[in-house]
């Protein structure tokens, strides 16, 4: 295979994600390169959700760091391949990466339960925020950067901020019951003592009557991060948000459901609306 290819199985990865209409939106050479963020996402995503030995999941996620080394120094392995040529085109950053890898590890080497505030944000800028910041040098916010050192724009980089942790905030709310399976709680420990949690064990917390409580609390720190967003969207090129704008507005309407829904038991699944969806890809049908 062509290091300069996409592999084939690389569309059909990526039409997995709950973003994957945001990517196919993008010029050919940008939605390539997010089909290859997203199937590394994915792998090492996967390695931190499987079952076994603790000690094996971390060796195989510094295999990873790894071909990362061998990547930056020009010598790209078999399933880095897909990442060589946007690496060198919009200049990925490869601490990005890394705190991707770390945030991955950070649920392999225990389960997260009842994280304190400021290690669950932590938690979002690895395996979320570190996503933006390679994600908005692909999406075009950093085409204009003239700076030696390659660093983001600042309304880049905060836009990065900002959508990382609103969209990772919706999905701990979105997979409470999926998470518990996993013996994760990604609830912030402050809110749960707020709402008189103060038993964190397997089972206990989403059956709480507190439990609404707790997720309001997380829902609206997470609309603060969307409004942050659509500031930062406002004011930047039209032409580079049509993407983050999109993934924003699925998983807006996914948090406005879920808090519409409840937290009480049961809680059924909850997926975007389709009409905000369309509406905003109709928006830049023509940018």
């Amino acid at each position: 295979m062509s290091m300069e290819t996409i592999a084939p199985e690389a569309p059909r990865v990526a039409a997995k994600s709950s973003f994957y209409l945001a990517m196919r939106i993008l010029e050919p050479e940008r939605r390539d390169a997010m089909y290859a963020i997203y199937g590394f996402c994915r792998a090492v995503d996967d390695i931190a959700d499987e079952e076994g030995d603790r000690a094996l999941r971390l060796s195989q996620l510094d295999d990873w760091r790894r071909d990362l080394d061998a990547l930056y120094a020009g010598r790209t392995h078999q399933r880095c391949a897909d990442l060589a040529r946007p690496v060198r085109r919009f200049g990925l950053e490869r601490a990005d990466f890394e705190a991707v890898i770390d945030g991955m590890a950070m649920d392999v080497v225990e389960d997260i339960r009842a994280p304190e505030w400021d290690r669950l944000d932590l938690y979002c800028d690895h395996v979320a925020s570190a996503v933006g910041r390679l994600s908005v040098r692909v999406f075009g916010l950093a085409d204009e950067a003239e700076n030696a050192a390659g660093a983001l724009p600042t309304k880049a980089r905060m836009l990065a901020y900002h959508m990382g942790r609103a969209l990772q905030l919706t999905n701990i709310l979105r997979d409470l019951d999926e998470d518990e399976a996993r013996g994760r709680l990604y609830l912030p420990r402050e809110a749960l003592e707020a709402a008189g949690v103060t038993n964190f064990a397997r089972g206990a917390v989403l059956a709480h009557p507190g439990l609404p409580d707790v997720c309001a609390a997380v829902a609206e720190r997470a609309r603060k991060h969307y409004a942050e967003s659509e500031l930062l969207m406002r004011v930047s090129p039209q032409r580079a948000v049509k993407a983050p704008y999109l993934m924003a507005t699925a998983y807006r309407s996914v948090l406005d459901r879920l808090v519409a829904r409840g937290f009480a038991p049961p809680r059924a699944p909850v997926s975007a609306s389709r009409t905000k969806v369309l509406l905003a890809l109709l928006r830049f049908a023509l940018t």
